[in-house]
């Protein structure tokens, strides 16, 4: 399958020339394939915020390439604007961003910057709200009048309403409680089940990621240092540590009775998962 988005020895370099030069991301590659949902980890530090502004044309590359459908984004540094459309980016906490007097029209704002008007723009605005979980009578509200969780969701909704090809988020759930994360995390899922469309999550949480995701990129170093499934990457639990992560909360619990001497894979890495496990050792009783 041919990549949607190809990252070719991508190297970007903050202060060339300067004594405070540092490449933040240094001769990286990586595909991301049309459709899926990729899950994006590493430390602080390891190039994550760098890497994804450059998938949609936001940061120009010291060297290398971003190819999008196969073509150099800044082949025509004329047209970024128009990747920019296809590639949306949601950048972590992005409810600062907010501006427009009403949440309709703060996520009109990019559809109306495509040329979008009328019954056509009114349409996009009403299926973006409702992906993300916002009632229509808040269309009509004030932003700065909603919970943090929902002022999210108006700027999620405001870069779904472009109608984006790849969708990219830095840390969507980012200071939410576990209840507003899960309920937030379910529904770019269920965008991305609905749309047939590629996401893109950048997350600190292993959990989260490994609830969503159907490929993980580890970067570390500037680089991208691991790739695959989730039950690829958290079988290599002692590389992760490596490079200064972890695995999730239910993997450990695996890993443990796993080193207890219980027969289960120390790679499982959700809760539906280990509770399979459970039940087939006890024959398939899911009863106490």
């Amino acid at each position: 399958m041919e990549p949607i988005i190809r990252v070719e020895h991508l190297t970007h370099t903050y202060g060339e020339g300067t004594p405070f030069c540092r490449s933040a991301v240094r001769d990286m590659s990586l595909d991301i394939l049309p459709g899926e949902f990729l899950g994006i980890i590493g430390h602080t530090g390891s190039g994550k915020s760098t890497l994804i502004q450059h998938l949609n044309g936001l940061l120009q590359p010291t060297s290398g390439k971003i190819l999008f459908h196969g073509k150099d984004i800044w082949a025509d540094p004329k047209k970024i604007r128009d990747v920019r459309f296809r590639i949306g980016l949601v950048f972590q906490y992005p409810e600062y961003q907010l501006f427009e007097e009403t949440v309709g029209k703060d996520i009109a704002f990019g559809p109306k910057n495509m040329g979008l008007t009328g019954a056509a723009l009114q349409e996009r605005i009403e299926e973006a709200a409702g992906f993300v979980g916002l009632a229509p009578e808040l269309l009509e509200k004030s932003p700065f009048e909603l919970s943090g969780g929902q002022k999210r969701r108006v700027a999620i909704a405001g870069v779904i309403a472009m109608m984006p090809e790849v969708l990219i988020l830095d840390e969507p759930s980012a200071g939410l409680d576990p209840a507003g994360r899960d309920s937030l995390m379910g529904k770019i899922r269920s965008y991305h089940q609905a749309t047939g469309s590629t996401v893109v999550v950048v997350s600190h949480s292993m959990d989260e990621i490994a609830e969503n995701a159907d490929r993980i990129a580890v970067l570390a170093d500037a680089g991208v240092v691991m790739t695959g499934t989730p039950h690829e990457v958290f079988s290599r639990g002692e590389e992760l540590e490596a490079v200064g992560l972890t695995v999730p909360q239910v993997t450990k619990v695996a890993m443990e009775l796993h080193r207890r001497g219980l027969p289960i894979d120390p790679a499982v890495y959700t809760v539906a998962e280990l509770k399979a496990a459970l039940t087939a050792l006890k024959g398939g009783r899911s009863g106490c």
